[in-house]
């Protein structure tokens, strides 16, 4: 068997290259993918060998039949595969198949190598939804919302410890938060770091755990908070506020609290982006002679949030006309000024008339109007 036939590289091939054909093969042999087993095991013998810088010289030198360098003998990986007695455990050189294993055996090999410590959980973020009028978004106000959260223990101040005691290391973990498992395969044997179950990855546990919050350092209460809405906001728009969400465990970081904005629909105004737009009525007359009507706005300065202001209606106005009127609108969002506010201008006809009213429409109708 020529080792670097089995995986598929040239005698030149760098570390990456035979690294990274073994990683390909492993994953494509593996038993526990369908593979071929036998096949897997002659792909991992010549790894084991041509990854080694030393034992790869030798390879080249003597061939597949060395034995601790020495002509004559079988390889000891070979002969480990073959012949170990039975209930021997075989160590391997796991550095770089524990690649392989992190994807087949649920990320034990990573914790080995790693061997890092469990971060402390994080708060949960909290999204809520909140809707407003319309005129409350002409400027910046403040909106409360109450929410019932995991909130931090007033007792522990978050610790976990009763007052007056200490917080400790754990003593399983020795405070890496982790405990060593060792795990069999066909393969051989090795070491997986897991969760430890005595401080679950804490590292440190109370002395004597807090009366109220039971050593998690947070309770389920209710918090009132305030939420400032910026002039301008829109539908679906989120407001993001750095750690009220839900409380860490064990004074870990709190959550984030989102809000999204809804905007309810106006009976007189309709928002598009920052400009807004309303109808109003006119008379035949009006629009044939000209005229100033009053409309109402939305303005921000006033306690209502409307304000009256005269409209021009020019002579000759035909239904449909739309009429600007600049730095009425919405403000910007985040920036300065103000959207428009269009007026649509419909022409009313009366259903109904008086006598007098139909004799002066017939005078104008002999008048060609």
């Amino acid at each position: 068997m020529n080792y670097y036939e089995v995986l598929g590289v040239e005698k030149s091939a760098s570390q990456d290259e035979i690294k990274k054909a073994f990683h390909k093969l492993a994953h494509k042999y593996h038993p526990d993918k369908g593979g071929d087993e036998k096949k897997f095991k002659e792909i991992n013998e010549a790894y084991q060998v041509l990854s080694d810088q030393q034992k790869r010289a030798q390879y080249d030198q003597f061939g597949r039949v060395f034995e601790n360098g020495q002509p004559g003998g079988d390889s000891g990986f070979n002969w480990a595969w073959g012949n170990r007695p039975q209930g021997e455990e075989v160590e391997f050189d796991m550095g770089d198949i524990g690649d392989v294993f992190e994807e087949f055996f649920g990320g034990g090999m990573g914790g080995a190598r790693r061997g890092n410590k469990r971060d402390t959980k994080k708060g949960k973020d909290i999204q809520v939804d909140i809707e407003i009028p319309l005129e409350r978004v002409l400027k910046e106000t403040t909106e409360k919302i109450s929410l019932t959260k995991q909130i931090l223990c007033q007792r522990c101040q978050g610790n976990g410890a009763e007052p007056g005691t200490k917080i400790k290391e754990c003593f399983s973990c020795r405070g890496s938060g982790q405990v060593q498992q060792v795990k069999k395969t066909f393969l051989g044997s090795y070491t997986v770091f897991t969760t430890c179950p005595e401080c679950k990855g804490e590292g440190t546990i109370p002395e004597k755990p807090c009366n109220v919050c039971k050593g998690e350092g947070r309770i389920k209460g209710q918090e009132t908070i305030e939420v400032i809405i910026p002039a301008g906001v829109d539908t679906n728009q989120i407001i993001r506020i750095d750690g009220r969400g839900e409380a860490g465990k064990k004074g870990a970081k709190a959550g984030n609290l989102f809000v999204r904005i809804f905007i309810k629909k106006h009976p007189v105004f309709e928002r598009r982006g920052d400009d807004l737009f309303a109808e109003s009525e006119i008379s035949f007359s009006q629009a044939a002679l000209g005229d100033e009507i009053e409309l109402k706005t939305l303005d921000s300065s006033t306690s209502s949030g409307q304000a009256n202001i005269l409209l021009q209606v020019p002579q000759g106005t035909e239904s449909g006309k739309v009429l600007r009127i600049s730095g009425k609108g919405v403000p910007h969002f985040g920036g300065y000024g103000k959207g428009n506010l269009y007026v649509v201008l419909r022409i009313k006809t009366p259903k109904k008339l008086t006598k007098e009213q139909k004799r002066l429409l017939d005078d104008l109708r002999e008048q060609g109007l």
